[in-house]
């Protein structure tokens, strides 16, 4: 696990690209911003019109893995972030058409398959990655490419500055190099307060833009307007599959757990008392040779603790298990996380997150986590009343629908439930279509309630942009499928990379750890995430592919047993340690942005008893600290 960064010149008019100047300075400067993803080593880069930097975290070949790494002769350099866990079937392919490796690091593969593949290269990889690759082979028509995998495991930014392409794993070493303003987009202010994250091609910061999972993007500096941007791989949108047998989901889920065992550093897992954890833990002792390694940690809060399961899991795998109850720490969002989650990042679990990365990279350099397995089986309980929804839309037509609708307005909303027990929601959800009211499921605020927290000035210049339509747009591509595969293909592109993958890439890498994520191997996806719904959703539970599968190897209170989230009790915090800070943050967040007197309605609601805004008012602490940290300048429409 890596991070790398870097910036290509454009030809001016009667200035050749290669009589500009590589900025040395402004290179170290942008690499040394990622140094925490790779504290083992760092490699520079200087030839025209490339400049390239690279920071490592080393796990295999430890001796020989220094990036950026080129060809026999020089002329193609690769740096690449991640791990391809087929690159040595890859490497006896490529040595029998000729090439000649000098190291044992999965990089050099990518440099030779490079040049037997060109652009296809990345359709060979099995892996998590990002990739920088740079090509002088032909004279006076340097080339650049950049990839990310199939899920978006990976991170990759991008942006384009007077023709200059430049490129980083994470925004703030491309905010470093002084090429772009520190302005916030006014379109990621709005999604940010309905989402809680920012998503899409386009990142938080104003010109800089996120490459989206699976494509690649090509560039040359004589065509520096011309970004050239190929989506290489996407999920199934055309059909369903049969259905699955179990030891077809045991036999598949064991290879891909195995195959990401491989490192020269010592690796273990992530071990909670849920299903998917566990199912790879357990794949992990029966395919190693030494006791499985198990990382656990528990809460005070009883409701989110599921270290007694966890316990009980690793005794029966002989593990050597270490575990630490924690005190969730919310100075960490005050302080510490602004810094690695470079854009306004809400989700209440990247607190726990980072503290169980934090305590798993004291034993461990690699960790394997249960990611994924939600998203493929059909695990949310947003997934299963989804179903049930959209039963009932198909049952009582167009005027049942209107009836629902106008029943939803009129129910009183129990705000003490969760959102899937209030009446009105079930309501209001069937009498809208439904990518709607799935997008309802998945947000935080709807669009209304977003737009009355903003100056009335930027109101009006957002009028226009609406989060619902990109998600709506994934919503709708498949074809001749139901309604859950929908959701979840939507979800595949949205709140999967750029919520939770984002969330477990950067808490993650604050502390120098690689996690691996073994159920978001594309093959795994592509088999099980469009089995038909009877598959994943029976009995008002999720994920019955799985757990059926598991019954031979998971004891019952594991499968059956109550889904606990990884969060954090905010209702209390902001009620408690962080009503000072909220309103601090409410105090000191722009008046350009925000209609102070709406935010300062929102708390004292909170705080006196009555609705509960937690996720709107951590939204805003954390929208503020973040914006101080990183210096934001302004909001650009």
């Amino acid at each position: 696990m890596c991070g790398f960064t870097g910036f290509a010149l454009a030809a001016r008019e009667g200035v050749p690209a290669n009589e500009r100047e590589i900025d040395e300075t402004r290179l170290a400067l942008m690499t040394r911003a990622i140094e925490h993803r790779g504290p083992d080593d760092q490699g520079l880069l200087r030839r025209y019109p490339f400049g390239l930097g690279f920071r490592r975290l080393s796990i295999i070949d430890l001796a020989g893995g220094h990036q950026p790494i080129t060809n026999e002769t020089g002329d193609v350099a690769v740096c690449c972030n991640g791990e391809l866990y087929n690159f040595r079937e890859l490497r006896r392919e490529l040595e029998t058409r000729g090439h000649t490796f000098k190291t044992h690091s999965d990089a050099e593969t990518l440099v030779h398959l490079y040049e037997e593949y060109g652009a296809e290269a990345p359709e060979k990889l099995v892996g998590m990655f990002a990739f920088c690759i740079l090509d002088w082979r032909t004279p006076g028509a340097p080339r650049l490419l950049l990839g990310r995998d199939r899920l978006g495991i990976k991170p990759l930014y991008y942006g384009l500055v007077d023709g200059d392409l430049y490129w980083a794993s994470e925004p703030k070493a491309m905010l470093a190099s002084g090429a772009f303003s520190r302005r916030m987009r006014g379109d990621s202010l709005l999604d940010f307060l309905v989402q809680g994250y920012v998503g899409g091609p386009h990142s938080t910061w104003a010109g800089i833009e996120r490459l989206a999972p699976g494509t690649t993007l090509e560039w040359s500096p004589n065509r520096p307007e011309e970004v050239e941007l190929r989506r290489y791989w996407d999920l199934p949108t055309d059909g369903l599959r049969s259905p699955a047998r179990d030891d077809e989901v045991l036999e598949l889920l064991d290879e891909v757990v195995t195959e990401r065992l491989m490192a020269d550093v010592p690796l273990g897992t992530f071990l909670s008392g849920g299903i998917d954890s566990t199912a790879v833990a357990t794949s992990m002792a029966e395919a190693l040779d030494d006791p499985l390694i198990a990382c656990s940690v528990g809460f005070h809060e009883k409701s989110h603790d599921e270290l007694g399961l966890a316990r009980a899991t690793a005794s029966r795998l002989g593990a050597i298990h270490h575990t630490e109850v924690l005190e969730a720490d919310p100075t960490l969002a005050l302080e510490t996380l602004p810094w690695f989650f470079d854009e306004p990042h809400a989700d209440p679990s990247n607190v726990p997150t980072y503290l169980v990365s934090r305590m798993a990279r004291e034993h461990v350099t690699v960790a394997l986590s249960g990611d994924g397995g939600d998203e493929i089986f059909g695990g949310y309980r947003r997934y299963v009343h989804d179903v049930a929804e959209n039963r009932v839309r198909s049952a009582i037509g167009g005027p049942g629908r209107q009836l629902a609708a106008l029943g939803g307005r009129m129910y009183p909303k129990l705000d003490w439930a969760p959102r899937f027990l209030r009446g009105r929601t079930f309501l209001a959800n069937i009498g809208q279509d439904p990518a709607s009211a799935y997008w309802h499921s998945v947000s935080q605020l709807s669009r209304g309630d977003a737009v009355e927290l903003l100056n009335p000035d930027l109101r009006a210049s957002l009028v226009d942009h609406d989060p619902l339509q990109a998600f709506a747009e994934h919503y709708e591509r498949p074809r001749n499928v139901d309604s859950l595969y929908r959701a979840q293909y939507a979800d595949f592109h949205t709140n999967l990379p750029d919520r939770i993958l984002s969330k477990v890439d950067r808490a993650s890498m604050a502390v120098s750890l690689e996690v691996r994520v073994p159920m978001l191997d594309h093959r795994f996806v592509e088999r099980f995430a469009n089995l038909p719904a009877a598959e994943k959703v029976q009995r008002a539970r999720g994920k019955h592919r799985l757990r059926e599968a598991l019954r031979r190897r998971l004891p019952a209170e594991v499968l059956d047993g109550q889904k606990r989230g990884f969060d954090t009790p905010l209702r209390s915090w902001i009620r408690g340690p962080l009503e000072a800070p909220v309103r601090d943050a409410i105090e000191s967040l722009p008046a350009e942005w925000f209609s102070r007197p709406v935010l300062r309605s929102r708390l004292e609601e909170h705080v006196g008893g009555g609705r509960d805004h937690s996720r709107l008012l951590w939204s805003l602490l954390v929208l503020e600290r973040w914006r101080q940290r990183h210096g934001v300048t302004g909001v650009s429409v």
